[in-house]
């Protein structure tokens, strides 16, 4: 797997993905803010399977 998920996406993902998960075990939300489970994943393998359709990536082109 080719990483297409960079260094803010990342962070973005890994910060919005606890806090959806805190916001759920405290009951602030519904079970669907485990959906951050999700985001955690692919911001630490920096992989994200829904980018593929549209060629999409956050990672930074090296230059030629």
């Amino acid at each position: 797997m080719k990483a297409n998920v960079g260094g803010i996406d990342r962070i973005l993902r890994i910060v919005a993905g606890l806090a959806l998960i805190v916001l759920a075990v405290t009951g602030a939300v519904g079970a669907w803010g485990y959906i951050g489970v999700v985001l955690v994943l692919t911001g630490v393998v920096r992989w994200c399977p829904a980018y593929l359709p549209f060629g999409l990536s956050s990672c930074r082109t090296p230059k030629t």
